[in-house]
């Protein structure tokens, strides 16, 4: 695969792989997330990223929304716990209407009151309904666990008593502090010739004023194994089971996601479907994930089954992840493992929206 890359003077980046495809897709990331966030900020980089959809010095809500969707396009945005990413996806000729736009939203935002007060009943309806999918929300509570007092174990969306405490002020001084022009990137994914899209890169990024990262985040170190249980009236019964992992710089890195597909892949013939589900019929849902971070990591195991078989369940884990440690792979178990990988990466990679992510 050919990558090409740009960097404007005020380190701004640009990352493009040129297809033939009419349909583009285009990401602006900045390094900046929920981990980022000081105890009094907790929620605010989801929070502002809500409400750069709704004004700038030029455009109203509607405007923002209608600016790709009349031609087509579409627009969206989403934040983790390290990054914050605006992407759109829209027809080859209107690359100069995309960063425009991305432009506006990200260098010329009002955050404003009245669109805080309205914005901020939103996101509480979000949590509400977060917290109302057991399966979701029990990752928050498993993050919390394993990362106690460190920004790490904030929940993305924050708190509804975190909500309270949040003003345009606050927002405007959070990004103004944590968006540094070195930590963002625009990805981009077309059939525009690499030149022309350097020179709308320049012509709307390239005067925004350097502001250049100087500022560590707070390293995770205190990790100490723990067990919590909460009691709820779920009709199933979800578990976690996890421990820190790699952190996305570490030599290993690689060989963790090939064990996280081999136990709890999207495949159906991993370890753990089979023995939870396929051999057992004790659940539905089974997966493993690894999250890699600058620094750090998570590594998880999840299921859900009738509560009177979460125990059970949990035996049965222990028992596949005991075999995998005291029972040596062969040859021929690696070298499948490793082509199912290969081919789920190749498929993954078919889609230019998840190639450009």
């Amino acid at each position: 695969m050919t990558f090409l890359t740009h960097t404007l003077s005020n380190g701004i980046r640009l990352i493009h792989f040129p297809t033939p495809s009419p349909v583009a897709h285009c990401g602006f990331f900045i390094h900046t997330g929920s981990r980022d966030e000081s105890a009094a900020e907790i929620g605010m980089a989801h929070c502002a990223e809500h409400l750069f959809f709704k004004a700038t010095r030029k455009r109203n809500t509607y405007q923002i929304l209608s600016r790709m969707e009349d031609v087509g396009g579409d627009l969206d945005a989403y934040t983790t716990k390290e990054e914050t990413c605006i992407q759109t996806t829209f027809m080859t000729e209107h690359y100069a209407r995309a960063f425009e736009l991305i432009a506006d939203i990200i260098f010329h935002y009002q955050f404003r009151p009245q669109d805080l007060e309205k914005e901020l009943e939103v996101i509480a309806d979000e949590i509400s309904t977060y917290r109302d999918t057991p399966s979701e929300n029990i990752f928050d509570d498993f993050d919390a666990l394993i990362f106690r007092d460190h920004p790490l174990g904030h929940p993305i969306l924050g708190t509804k008593a975190a909500l309270r405490h949040i003003t345009t002020d606050k927002l405007d001084r959070f990004v103004s502090t944590h968006y540094y022009t070195d930590r963002m990137v625009m990805a981009s994914v077309g059939s525009l010739p690499f030149r022309k899209i350097c020179t709308l890169f320049e012509r709307f990024f390239g005067h925004i004023p350097a502001h250049l990262y100087h500022t560590d985040r707070m390293p995770f170190t205190d990790y100490q194994a723990g067990c919590q249980e909460f009691k709820k009236r779920n009709h199933q019964g979800h578990c976690v089971i996890g421990t820190t992992g790699y952190s996305l710089y570490h030599p290993g890195r690689l060989r963790l996601i090939l064990l996280t597909n081999m136990l709890g892949g999207p495949g159906m013939n991993t370890r753990l479907n089979m023995a939870l589900r396929e051999h057992k019929g004790l659940s539905y849902s089974v997966e493993a994930a690894y999250t890699p971070y600058t620094d750090t990591g998570v590594s998880s195991l999840y299921f859900s089954s009738e509560r009177a078989h979460i125990d059970q369940c949990i035996d049965i884990v222990q028992k596949e992840l005991k075999k995998l440690r005291e029972v040596a792979l062969g040859t021929m178990q690696l070298h499948r493992a490793q082509q199912q990988l290969i081919g789920q990466v190749a498929i993954s990679s078919d889609s230019n929206e998840n190639q450009m992510l």
